[in-house]
């Protein structure tokens, strides 16, 4: 990937779309811990907390 670092890998599965949102589920393929959410809000919310605990167990082991 260009050299660049890769901070997570997620799959998105959208299985609604109501009240001008999406609900599904998502899969953090690095730790295969799936989630589901319930608004396009609650997906980045579930990404970002995946994400910064993450970059604090790397923090950790350095």
């Amino acid at each position: 990937m260009d050299g660049k670092k890769v901070m997570g890998r997620f799959m998105v599965q959208i299985e609604h779309c109501e009240n001008a949102t999406w609900q599904g589920s998502v899969l953090w393929a690095e730790k295969n811990i799936a989630q589901q959410f319930r608004s396009a809000l609650e997906l980045i919310k579930l990404m970002d907390s995946a994400l910064m605990m993450q970059t604090e167990t790397e923090q950790k082991t350095e």
